[in-house]
């Protein structure tokens, strides 16, 4: 009898469970006895994004996540913008990366992604003074440019030669390593080439990222126990980590040299950074190769991968409007020089407003880093009313914000560049606690600026001179993670475009073989060839200077000639000098033949 009851009650509950799943809205994750909701996570992992958009929109903006009772894993998730306002600035100091983060984090050590307080507050000084700097700014506007020039034309020039699909999601990677790489050490590791090699530090980048993804997703011990044992995810960091330890050692060790000998006259930021009055920023260091290794990693991951990903749903997303594509290059052909140097388009970038609100509409709905998480110190109360404890982490989804509608408007998931423009035609401003694509608050993004020129600098070169044509049938999807990369890349083809200067060629060359043509077709011919879509149109251009002697046509064709115009102007004509026609069209049919609008509408003169 027991075993029956037992069995009966096993029965019910699987029951109770299946009618639970049923009739409950699956935007909604069960919060189950021990486990919370992390099951249900799992579950959805795949499709996280798009049900963080659903099950905010249907939350009012904030939804607590239930994690298991034994792994602290509570979340209040979030995009109300009074609430992210009030976490990234108003009460900022409250809200912190904390322990719990920088344990997560770990491969980033005490760099600017990492640290809070005082720390933070020094990197940031630090940091500011350097981006701030003629000689930086200079760097990153002539390292772009060599990079375009020496790596990527001619990379791109050799795909549409070959006629290649290329992945650009990969070629945006690798372009963005090597100038972040140029940017941080001055040496170029040449990883974008033909060959698309493996590059060690790039690689390492890859697998601490997926080994944070899994930290988050995973009850802290077991991915302790993971670490501890040397398996899996854990595995990959701790290999990443000595990669780390061992490329920065040698690029820290020869910029030691080179500022020892008086030769440390470069303007990147890792000679910058050892070269800094200690005595301003004495908490940073900077003699602690440990903290200059930690500078490195966190710098090269905050330039390769968010830019990377920005340009990649960029160039999707023109392929999906390509209304807008016409847009942006009537733009740049306005108002870049047709001929200037680079020097000079650099100079026009700013103008280039349709190019800004479209990419900024690009990273509203596509966001290179699509959460931000925070910790408060102590308990609070956010403007939405919701409680949080010292214990609560807080997820800001800067990607569902985006698309809701709640915050953007009714059509929050259109792709709509014109928003951002205001009603006098000039660039609209958003908040940064509503368009959090560069942070907000005093952690907003010190690379803003250098990251939007260097993005548009990079669109305008591939735009003017290549055409990048998406291919039919792949997949797109969001992949999980920090950044929001393609889960299976971009596939496209490359294809060159003509230079102005050679299309006039070709179309003056064109022009000369068809007017001999023509003059030769009519040497031989009574009448005008009717070509398709054209009609009779260039025959009359051709031999327009002596009209008069077509008298010939009218003879032949019994004193009446239809001419066929283009097909698209309706201007077809009836020809006629017969006299019988003639006396008809002006004597006794008089009231039925009018000059007509159109004839007023030349005439309106």
């Amino acid at each position: 009898m027991a075993s029956i009851g037992l069995f009966e009650a096993f029965f019910c509950l699987l029951t109770f469970c299946y009618l639970f799943h049923k009739i409950t809205p699956k935007i909604y994750l069960w919060n189950w006895p021990v486990l919370g909701m992390l099951p249900g996570a799992l579950v959805i992992l795949h499709r996280i994004y798009d049900w963080s958009v659903e099950v905010l929109e249907n939350s009012n903006l904030t939804f607590l996540f239930k994690g298991s009772w034994f792994a602290g894993m509570d979340i209040l998730v979030t995009i109300d913008p009074a609430n992210i306002h009030y976490i990234m600035s108003s009460n900022f100091s409250n809200y912190i990366k904390g322990p719990e983060f920088q344990e997560v984090f770990e491969a980033f050590g005490d760099g600017i992604i990492n640290t809070d307080a005082e720390l933070w507050r020094n990197w940031r000084n630090a940091s500011q003074v350097i981006f701030n700097n003629q000689g930086y700014q200079n760097l990153s506007k002539s390292t772009t440019r060599r990079k375009l020039k020496d790596g990527l034309v001619p990379l791109f020039s050799q795909f549409a030669d070959e006629e290649m699909v290329v992945d650009l999601q990969d070629v945006f990677q690798r372009f963005m390593f090597d100038t972040t790489f140029i940017f941080i050490t001055g040496s170029d590791p040449r990883s974008l080439c033909i060959e698309m090699p493996e590059v060690e530090f790039a690689k390492a980048l890859d697998d601490v990222g997926e080994a944070i993804l899994y930290r988050h997703v995973t009850p802290r011990f077991l991915w302790k126990l993971q670490k501890w044992i040397g398996i899996g995810t854990e595995k990959k960091m701790t290999k990443a980590n000595a990669t780390f330890d061992r490329v920065s050692a040698t690029y820290i060790s020869a910029k030691r040299d080179e500022i020892k000998q008086g030769n440390g006259e470069s303007e990147d930021l890792l000679t910058c950074f050892m070269k800094l009055d200690t005595t301003k920023y004495e908490i940073l260091k900077l003699s602690d190769d440990k903290l200059l290794k930690d500078f490195i990693v966190g710098f090269m991951a905050a330039g390769r991968d968010p830019t990377a990903s920005a340009l990649t749903w960029f160039f999707w997303i023109l392929s999906e409007n390509p209304n807008v594509l016409t847009k942006i290059l009537h733009e740049i052909n306005t108002i870049l020089p047709r001929n200037g140097s680079d020097q000079d388009k650099s100079s026009y970038l700013d103008k280039l407003v349709y190019l800004h609100a479209t990419l900024s509409e690009s990273m509203r709905l596509y966001p290179p880093i699509p959460f931000e998480r925070k910790s408060p110190i102590k308990p609070d109360v956010l403007p939405s009313g919701h409680k949080v404890k010292s214990n609560l982490n807080i997820l800001i989804f800067i990607y569902a914000m985006g698309r809701m509608k709640a915050v953007w408007g009714e059509d929050a998931m259109d792709f709509k560049p014109e928003r951002w423009f205001s009603e006098t035609g000039g660039f609209r401003h958003e908040p940064s606690y509503k368009f959090l694509s560069f942070n907000a608050g005093p952690r907003t993004c010190l690379g803003k600026n250098l990251a939007m020129n260097l993005m548009k600098t990079v669109i305008v070169e591939i735009l003017q001179n290549y055409e990048v044509k998406v291919v039919n049938g792949q997949k797109i999807e969001a992949k999980p993670g920090l950044i929001l990369h393609m889960k299976h890349g971009l596939k496209v083809t490359i294809s060159k475009k003509r230079s102005s200067l050679d299309l006039d060629v070709c179309f003056l060359i064109f022009y000369y073989f068809l007017n001999k043509k023509l003059f030769d077709y009519y040497s031989q011919h009574s009448y005008p060839w009717s070509w398709p879509v054209l009609g009779m149109l260039p025959a009359v251009l051709v031999r327009f200077n002596w009209i008069d002697d077509a008298i010939w046509i009218i003879e032949k064709t019994n004193l009446t000639f239809l001419f066929k115009g283009p097909w698209i102007t309706n201007g077809d004509s009836l020809i006629t000098v017969d006299p019988a026609n003639i006396h008809h069209i002006l004597s006794s049919n008089f009231s039925n033949y009018v000059k007509g609008p159109e004839l007023k509408e030349m005439l309106d003169v």
